[in-house]
């Protein structure tokens, strides 16, 4: 896998694109702006191509995990697992990964990363996003993008902006104020465009009146005057609803090109070149949308590199060619798969497991394969065997999937398995679970995209309970064995009636790992990996406990306002059954000396250090992720506390390490929906550093202004 290539500045990438795009005619314009057609290409989407000026045809992939329709291609962790790890070398390295394999089959734009909030906790797609938090978000959306762009694949910045919901993606419409737009849901395509992201998706969903993909406010006013977005601006996949709208308020590429997939008619090609006569869009606007496509595709050094030709095909399954691309990345996708395991109990240290263990229960569906075999359902569309991954157009076809009892049957050489992965037979679950010293229980919860619905999920959850009677499985396990273990795989939150059960002695957080599933999770079972993943959302009670859930009208009112995820817990003083940040580890951590100096005041480039020691007084090496909170003076008027630093820190036993956030500009604002830009405010700052949301081990107070 290449290393090191470093992408070129815009201004160097425009001053190229200008020689370029100066030689092109209209039609030619038009043509790399204009997508060929769905189907027409192996790719999901294709732009059209130039001769004399010479311009390629860019191959556009799905999708934030890996490469889809493709044979022999790595299954990465899920997104939300990459920001489970909170570990920013790992964020980078799953993007370089990635894109090394995209590079290979030819593709030119790798749509992801996404980077949507977790508004909502049944939301189809969060799992292919990254936390309910918007500080993690952009660090997690920054260092992918960073990785991507590493191997000069251009990265996609998806969706903008509002599409936090799967039912009536594409009629509902989104309304929130200002400030929550700003502070929240930009503030990831915010970072991204700091880190030079080559292109941003436009949503299905309406902003208010206007479509997501023709709403000047969002595209041409926050995105690129305000954030000074320089790349080009696709449509999602038939989210174009005009020509001369879309055009002039920023939409710069239309996908997959036709109205609708049957279409051979695009709102762009000839409707466009028609708008430019009759001066409805001028040749300007058309001639920024060309250079913004040609910039990014030189930025990327695209112009210079060596892209085989396409050897995946989308539509021809047999026309796909058997390229294998996946080098040595299972290793790196089974330690981000542990590194993202989160530990949510863990009494009597029952954890880790014992290879002496004389008999072991492995209980659940969830620990097997898929009884019709290996990628059985297009794209994910099923929930049957062990969950890896999402369903929808972020699925990835598994070249092996490594099973939870796979991966732990290779660690348990001496010990008697009893098994079974009939989550109905609760009789037979109960007879194995009394014959075992230790019981682990498998259940998920599974979600995807709106076009394809899984046993009456269409898209988003309908439910927040673990699929397939995995509540009463779990019961049922516990009530036969004083030594249970529960291993969930879910795209999200779910609830948890068994939570207080005497038995169950540890819970197992696993999310979405992909394809080294069972590897990395016996990792974490038999002690090889010490856990240190951590929630990126709040896992509440009750559904009831969250501030909303997608909404079933035209409307999606983002009424709670900056008040997303534990924000919302804290101020309405709500006991989640686990917060966010929280996540347990077989050593422990001890936090001392905390400080802080005020580098630099003033409100144009405000500078703090906020610096504690953690000690690691247990009894094994592991990793900590210490977390800065931030209260924020009262005229701010921002919840109770809101993350603005984490960094995750390997500590030998009886080590310690010193942890130091850098507070600037961007970590000290807010929004000033009244003055419609960011202010420093006056008064008394808090940092609360600690080893989740609320587990807050130190506070410090500081103020920037005099």
């Amino acid at each position: 896998m290449a290393h090191g290539f470093e992408p070129l500045s815009w201004d160097d990438a425009y001053a190229k694109a200008a020689v370029l795009v100066d030689q092109m005619t209209v039609p030619q314009m038009i043509n790399i702006t204009t997508g060929v057609g769905w189907g027409k290409t192996p790719c999901v989407g294709a732009t059209g191509s130039t001769s004399n000026p010479d311009f390629p045809s860019l191959c556009l992939q799905d999708g934030p995990a890996g490469v889809r329709f493709a044979e022999m291609v790595s299954v990465n962790v899920a997104g939300v697992n990459a920001a489970a790890s909170f570990d920013k070398r790992a964020m980078r390295r799953r993007g370089e990964v990635m894109a090394a394999e995209f590079k290979k089959k030819g593709v030119h734009v790798q749509l992801g990363p996404a980077m949507n909030i977790i508004r909502t906790p049944d939301g189809g797609r969060n799992w292919e996003c990254f936390s309910e938090d918007p500080y993690l978000s952009a660090v997690a959306a920054v260092e992918t993008i960073n990785g991507m762009q590493s191997q000069g694949v251009m990265a996609t910045a998806k969706h903008y902006i509002g599409n936090e919901q799967e039912l009536n993606r594409e009629t509902i419409s989104t309304v929130m104020d200002e400030r929550t737009l700003r502070e929240i849901y930009t503030f990831p395509f915010k970072k991204s465009v700091e880190a030079g992201v080559a292109s941003i998706m436009c949503s299905y969903n309406k902003i208010g009146p206007n479509w997501a993909c023709e709403d000047d406010y969002t595209l041409n006013q926050v995105l690129k005057k305000d954030l000074g977005f320089r790349g080009f601006v696709m449509s999602d996949w038939l989210a174009t609803h005009s020509t001369t709208k879309s055009v002039n308020s920023g939409l710069d590429m239309t996908m997959p090109g036709g109205i609708t997939f049957e279409s051979a008619e695009s709102y762009f090609g000839s409707r466009l070149f028609a708008a430019i006569e009759r001066t409805e869009v001028s040749e300007e606007r058309l001639r920024d949308m060309a250079m913004r496509i040609v910039a990014a595709w030189y930025k990327l050094g695209q112009d210079a590199m060596d892209i085989p030709e396409v050897n995946l095909h989308s539509f021809l399954p047999h026309l796909n060619l058997k390229v294998d691309v996946m080098e040595d990345h299972s290793v790196f996708i089974r330690e981000l798969g542990a590194a993202s395991t989160v530990l949510l109990r863990n009494q009597d240290n029952i954890l880790p497991l014992k290879t002496s263990l004389r008999t072991l229960a492995i209980i659940g569906e969830d620990a097997g394969a898929d009884p019709q075999g290996l990628n059985s359902a297009p794209d994910g569309g099923a929930n049957r065997g062990t969950l890896a991954l999402g369903w929808g157009s972020g699925s990835v076809k598994f070249p092996y999937l490594v099973t939870p009892l796979d991966g732990i049957s290779k660690q348990a050489s001496e010990t008697k398995l009893y098994t079974s992965l009939n989550n109905e037979d609760l009789e037979e679950a109960a007879r194995l679970a009394r014959k075992a010293q230790v019981a682990i229980v498998f259940a998920n919860a599974n979600s995807g995209e709106e076009f394809i619905t899984v046993e009456g999920n269409r898209g988003d959850r309908s439910d927040l309970r673990l699929w397939h009677g995995g509540d009463q499985l779990i019961e049922t396990v516990a009530n036969n064995n004083n030594n249970t273990i529960v291993v969930i795989h879910s795209v999200g939150a779910v609830e948890m009636p068994w939570l207080d059960h005497p038995n169950i002695k540890a819970i197992v957080w696993a999310g979405l790992p992909g394809e080294e599933s069972g590897n990395a999770l016996a990792d974490v079972l038999y002690g090889h990996v010490n856990p240190s993943g951590r929630l990126p959302y709040s896992i509440a009670k009750q559904w009831d406990d969250y501030p909303d859930r997608a909404s079933t009208g035209a409307t999606a009112e983002y009424h709670e306002g900056l008040a997303v995820g534990y924000r919302w817990f804290d101020q309405q003083e709500i006991a989640p059954n686990f917060e966010f940040g929280f996540g347990l580890s077989y050593t422990s951590f001890h936090y001392r000396n905390l400080d802080v100096t005020v580098a630099q005041q003033g409100a144009d480039d405000p500078r703090v250090r906020v610096s504690i020691d953690v000690y690691n007084d247990g009894r094994y090496d592991g990793s900590e992720v210490p977390q800065l909170y931030l209260t924020f003076p009262k005229e701010a008027n921002e919840p109770p506390k809101v993350l603005r630093g984490f960094e995750k820190v390997f500590i030998k036993r009886g080590g310690k390490a010193n942890v130091q956030f850098e507070l600037g500009r961007d970590e000290l604002t807010y929004w000033d929906d009244k003055e419609h830009t960011w202010v420093v405010p006056q008064g008394d700052f808090v940092a609360h550093v600690g080893a989740s949301s609320r587990d807050i081990r130190g506070t410090v107070h500081f103020s920037v202004l005099s």
